[in-house]
């Protein structure tokens, strides 16, 4: 079965306070998004990459991405991460496919990962990345802790997030059809698969803590850093 992997790059990064769409920061003399993809081109198990870029960047983005041959097309993103993860869906047509949704700003996603994401949807037609918190995490009431739940069932989680192409696309229809789902939306896409098809089994594939989600300042010198010992998130 084909599988394609959409680099979901979307968002402005308000956030990273760079000005500019995060992913277009350089880092290790090149940007971004050059990075991420270069990670799924490289990857033997993908067949095809789908670039989701932010409004107003998408000429900028194909230009970018021009020189790797699995990029068959850069599609404007929406205006929140659900809404340019139905883009890609609906781009994709209605033939049956593997979709891994990486978020384009984790530019360190190991080989591993990938593989190991691509053998799950063998057997699983929803897959998670995530590891294991290493922190307390707590619940808060305002300015007031209101309960420590037992951290060692709890995961950070991460992207790719993996899916059988029908099952992630009838998750979203059914979530577009609840008049609540604008009001609270899902922060991920296993969260609407988990959310409207409670039935559907989500397996876990251990991620790694090098794969970073560049979001804030900082993290763009740590990942100038992580390349320094780390090129292109293998370790």
């Amino acid at each position: 079965m084909r599988t394609v992997g959409v680099i979901l790059a979307g968002g402005v990064g308000q956030r990273a306070g760079l000005g500019m769409p995060k992913q277009l920061a350089l880092i290790a003399g090149r940007t971004i998004i050059e990075h991420t993809v270069a990670a799924f081109e490289a990857a033997p198990e993908i067949d095809e990459i789908v670039v989701l870029m932010a409004a107003g960047h998408t000429a900028e983005a194909s230009r970018l991405v021009a020189g790797f041959s699995k990029v068959s097309r850069v599609i404007e993103g929406g205006a929140s991460r659900t809404e340019s993860t139905w883009r890609a869906l609906q781009a994709l047509g209605p033939g049956e496919c593997h979709v891994l949704l990486h978020d384009a700003v984790r530019p360190f996603v190991e080989p591993r990962v990938i593989t190991e994401c691509v053998e799950a949807l063998e057997s699983f037609s929803a897959v998670m990345v995530a590891v294991p918190t290493s922190d307390t995490i707590v619940v808060a009431d305002g300015d007031f802790v209101r309960d420590i739940p037992d951290r060692a069932p709890l995961r950070r989680v991460q992207t790719p997030q993996c899916f059988l192409l029908s099952v992630i696309r009838d998750a979203y229809e059914r979530a577009f059809a609840d008049p609540g789902f604008a009001s609270r939306p899902a922060t991920d896409d296993c969260g609407v698969v988990l959310r409207y098809l409670p039935d559907v089994p989500i397996r876990i594939v251990a991620g790694s803590e090098h794969n970073i989600k560049v979001t804030h300042p900082v993290d763009v010198h740590i990942a100038e850093k992580l390349f320094q010992v780390a090129p292109r998130g293998e370790t």
